[in-house]
């Protein structure tokens, strides 16, 4: 066995005064070896990112590592200067964020962004870090290198700027790599080829990989060895297979039971009359041209036919930019369609004023992907739940009471309406957007992405949320995501897109146990851990 690269010893990083604990990582060692890919799991605040952060010199202010040591080249990374820890900083130990579009500079081209790292750490000359940029896209298998190396960062997909920040991680040629959630985000595809990338990369640069994520599904595709991390301290270590298959802590069997397996549950009862009735829609996105650049054209929906019945939750699946969202928004008119029909209690949404379809707008109601986007930071939740309703004529009074009322469906308590957005987690605050679309009494719910970014015991909860909606008020759901485990959860049927079309739609069933079409095929070939996901399923 190799020495290690990386020996942390006993590291507490300490919590400001008034915290909900006081130490975000409590007496945590563990050792990386060259060559290994070390998985980090566990839910939000379990101390996974403060201890990266601690290895990269990142901690927050009011944050600081209390005792313990990171030992790396004979050295204590923990105790470096700030001049010290810059050299380290991208040349020995570099980092790839969960967030491309926050880590990346919007102002700057791809190529510029990657030569910076260069120039930082003052390497090579202007031209020669221009070329080195290059390289670095060609690695990373970026297509048309001599265009992306022109682009700024809103000019690529999501899985486009993850292989940017990987190339910037890369660039220096580190020891060590620390990947921060790289994944969360991504669609199967995209992120099958992301790991797929990691670990080519590891086998041909021998680099080490602390790769930090709550999704068991990626361990059992990339792990050697894993730690589960819980309040900021390790419950459990081991070899990957080890505590896949034989986890002795109760905390990761939890983990491992709230993972969406794929597996079908039976169907609810639904009704024959529909609450949406989708036809012929259609959306292209056109921009102009400029100064040595073409106009461009893109139909992000093309001849869309669906229909949800009332009581049904219809799955729409399919990678980024294949549609999904934009078909989405266009039902509740926050895009307005080129053409086709949208039609909800019988009225067809896609022809009304924009006076119209604001008295129309109760009867479609959206849950985001990101719930602390969606609320006023300034806003106490009271407001985000009767501000609606008050809009459309009922008495502040009733309102009130409704949303109170509404706070303990959901499972917050009444007593949290007086509370601002930032006083809750990412799960309390999306039961908040699904109470607030609840408020006005809605005939159809779009969730979009409405548990992607959440942990997978976290989504469980809310997704028994949904189910228990559901069947209480007789709702009807279109559910848009990229994780097909999850629409097999929640889903009667599915509807895949792809290229702004549907191309295959069926109960739930049909679709995952025989799929029609290549490309259903294909996305469910991407699921990471799809193989040991099966074989759990089997021996449970």
């Amino acid at each position: 066995m190799t020495e290690p690269i990386l020996t942390i010893e006993r590291l507490t990083i300490d919590l400001p005064r008034g915290a909900d604990r006081p130490h975000a990582v409590e007496n945590l060692s563990l050792e990386l070896r060259r060559g290994e890919i070390l998985c980090m799991v566990g839910e939000s605040g379990s101390g996974k990112s403060m201890t990266a952060n601690a290895l990269m010199g990142l901690l927050p202010g009011g944050v600081r590592v209390g005792a313990g040591r990171a030992l790396f080249h004979g050295g204590d990374v923990l105790r470096l200067t700030e001049r010290e820890a810059r050299k380290i900083r991208g040349a020995q130990i570099a980092m790839i964020f969960q967030e491309p579009m926050t880590a990346l500079n919007p102002l700057m081209r791809i190529g510029d962004q990657i030569a910076e790292v260069f120039a930082a750490h003052d390497r090579h000359s202007a031209s020669e870090r221009q070329a080195r940029a290059l390289d670095l896209i060609r690695e990373v298998q970026l297509p048309d290198p001599e265009q992306i190396i022109r682009a700024y960062p809103f000019q690529l997909s999501g899985g486009q700027r993850q292989r940017a920040l990987i190339a910037m991680a890369l660039a220096l040629e580190p020891d060590i790599l620390i990947a921060d959630e790289p994944t969360t985000a991504l669609d199967v595809t995209t992120q099958a080829q992301i790991l797929r990338l990691i670990l080519d990369l590891r086998d041909r640069r021998g680099m080490a990989v602390m790769f930090i994520t709550h999704d068991f599904g990626v361990v059992a595709e990339i792990a050697d060895r894993v730690i589960v991390m819980r309040y900021g301290k390790v419950v459990e270590a081991g070899p990957a297979e080890k505590v896949l298959k034989s986890p002795e802590d109760g905390y990761t069997r939890a983990l491992l039971d709230a993972i969406p397996t794929g597996h079908v549950p039976q169907n609810a009862a639904v009704e024959d009359a529909p609450a949406l009735e989708v036809r012929n829609l259609c959306k292209t996105y056109r921009t102009g041209g400029g100064f040595r650049r073409k106009a461009r054209t893109v139909t992000a929906v093309n001849d869309v036919s669906l229909t949800v019945a009332r009581g049904e939750v219809l799955g729409l699946v399919g990678e980024s930019g294949s549609g999904k969202s934009t078909l989405g928004r266009a039902i509740v008119r926050l895009v307005t369609p080129d053409s086709g029909q949208v039609v909800v209690g019988g009225t067809d949404l896609a022809t009304l004023s924009e006076e119209e379809m604001r008295r129309q707008r109760n009867k479609v109601q959206m849950v985001f992907q990101d719930p602390y986007a969606s609320l006023n930071p300034r806003q106490r939740i009271i407001r985000a739940l009767i501000d609606g309703p008050v809009a459309r004529g009922v008495p502040k009074d009733k309102a009130r009471a409704r949303a109170r009322e509404l706070l303990d469906i959901v499972g917050l308590g009444a007593d949290s309406a007086d509370r601002f957005p930032h006083e809750f987690s990412g799960g309390q605050r999306q039961r908040i957007g699904i109470a607030r679309a609840l408020a006005m009494d809605p005939e159809l719910i779009i969730a979009d992405e409405a548990v992607s970014a959440l942990d997978v015991s976290i989504q469980a909860q809310v997704l028994d949320l949904l189910r228990d909606l559901r069947a209480r008020m007789k709702l009807s759901i279109l559910f848009i995501t990229h994780d097909l485990r999850v629409a097999a959860q929640l889903c009667d049927r599915i509807a895949v897109m792809q290229n702004g079309r549907i191309v295959e739609v069926g109960p739930v069933h049909d679709v995952f146990l025989s799929p029609q079409e290549e490309y259903t095929r294909t996305l469910l070939a991407a699921v990471p851990g799809a193989d040991w996901a099966r074989e759990t399923a089997v021996a449970s």
